[in-house]
């Protein structure tokens, strides 16, 4: 009989119920052969602290962070990556064998690595990028459009004072455009984000007008309830390569499930479905 622990990991979130992420690492981990587990952990903001620095001792390996936690959990983790300082935010955490706590954002990883593997012509030096939303999401697509070569960034959101926040933060390579003026800018981009949650099962519509939008223009929406919202069925049907926000989701689950459990897994059709079950 081994007397090896069981790994385990989580997702921390206020609520969490809702969460693929246990689809998803529970794939995995079924998948490969590997024995761990992965478990929702709904824990209020005034407890964080508490629980996540008894997770090591109840055999905990890492875990994710979701909303509301993913700021205020770089005050608590012991050391914290560029990444995730420069996005403002971690979303995973790994705990190390003497109990310290690395703090991670994936977020940008997942969002770059879902558009190479889902519009794998698209070219980051062809053109700007035009992005909805100034949220902690459209700060990790951001950073990592960024570090990629995009050459300017269009960034319009409701209340345009986030979007000149991330202009002093990000610099002169984010242009900021007025909510209600940004349709106008569609027609110059060579890729196109929606990082709020408009669009999304129970949100408003996004009712920005589409209709400078060109069939060369790459467009992804983060919203992945509906799978294909309604500006990417428009995108689609003028022959634009749109990209769902599902595989964002899946792609920055992996460097998490690496570190944790030692296999790095692949993010393929099976890990889709799952994910949706």
């Amino acid at each position: 009989m081994s007397e090896a622990r069981i790994p385990l990991a989580g997702v921390i979130g206020s609520p969490v119920a809702h969460s693929r992420s246990p689809l998803v690492h529970g794939h995995w981990l079924k998948t490969y052969g590997i024995s761990g587990h992965y478990v929702p952990l709904h824990v209020e903001p005034s407890h964080l602290e508490t629980v996540v620095r008894s997770l090591p001792k109840l055999g905990f390996v890492g875990a994710n962070i979701t909303i509301p936690h993913k700021e205020q959990i770089m005050e608590i983790a012991d050391q914290v990556t560029d990444r995730a300082t420069l996005i403002g935010a971690a979303n995973t955490l790994i705990f190390r064998p003497d109990g310290s706590i690395l703090a991670d954002n994936t977020d940008g990883y997942g969002f770059i690595t879902n558009l190479h593997q889902s519009a794998p012509d698209w070219d980051p030096a062809t053109g700007p990028a035009v992005v909805f939303g100034a949220g902690g999401a459209s700060r990790a697509v951001i950073a990592s459009l960024l570090e990629a070569g995009v050459p300017e960034i269009f960034l319009s959101n409701r209340t345009r004072e986030r979007a000149d926040q991330f202009r002093s933060e990000f610099g002169s390579r984010i242009q900021v455009v007025d909510w209600v003026q940004v349709g106008n800018f569609i027609e110059q981009a060579a890729l196109l984000i929606n990082t709020t949650s408009l669009g999304m099962v129970g949100k408003p519509r996004l009712r920005v007008p589409l209709d400078g939008l060109r069939s060369d223009t790459v467009v992804t929406d983060l919203v992945y309830t509906p799978l294909k919202t309604e500006m990417l069925q428009w995108a689609g049907d003028i022959g634009c390569t749109t990209v769902d926000g599902l595989g964002m989701l899946l792609h920055q689950a992996v460097p998490g499930f690496e570190r944790w459990f030692g296999t790095r897994p692949e993010v393929d059709a099976a890990t889709r479905e799952a994910a949706l079950a």
